[in-house]
């Protein structure tokens, strides 16, 4: 059912009482600004929320940091070396 939002205060309890057959949508001027559903469901929606959520790059690289602390690794970087690059090579033959 659609309320609006006086309505949905009048008859509050009604309102609680009709979330148990499915969710009631409340409207303010037409547009939709709540839904009210069962607890229940709630607690499924934060459930997919918190599974779907995706870890960012910052984190894996802070738990990258906190492994290699724990387990003493030390990255070695090798010395930087020129390697031939044939694209600066051609540039260099064609002089503007």
């Amino acid at each position: 059912m659609n309320w609006r939002i006086a309505e949905a205060k009048q008859r509050f309890s009604e309102l609680i009482n009709a979330v148990t057959k499915e969710p009631q949508l409340i409207y303010n001027r037409n547009q939709l600004v709540a839904v009210v559903v069962e607890a229940e469901m709630f607690e499924e929606f934060l459930t997919w929320r918190n599974q779907r959520e995706k870890i960012s790059l910052a984190d894996a690289f802070k738990e990258l940091r906190q492994i290699a602390a724990e387990e003493d690794y030390i990255l070695e970087v090798p010395c930087r070396q020129d390697r031939p690059n044939p694209f600066a090579d051609a540039i260099d033959d064609f002089s503007l």
